[in-house]
């Protein structure tokens, strides 16, 4: 991405690890919905950074992604718990 490019960022809950430094990603809900409404769920990989020094994402852990301006994928860029 180059300088000044808006990118879209969001936290959410890692729900399922998969092969290949892959994770199932699920978004909080937006706005007004209930007590039992389910976030979206995205499929999300590892930045460089993160590999290089391999920092462990478990299921459970909050993180911090950069989400695809196409809307499908994320790249995870920070474990925040």
């Amino acid at each position: 991405m180059k300088d000044g490019e808006d990118t879209k960022t969001a936290v959410g809950s890692v729900e399922e690890v998969l092969p290949n430094s892959l994770f199932r990603v699920r978004l909080p809900v937006d706005g007004e919905a209930g007590e039992g409404a389910e976030g979206k769920l995205v499929l999300a990989y590892l930045a460089g950074k993160m590999r290089l020094h391999r920092i462990r994402v478990l299921v459970g852990d909050q993180v911090e992604m950069v989400l695809d301006p196409y809307g499908g994928r994320a790249r995870i860029v920070r474990r925040l718990t």
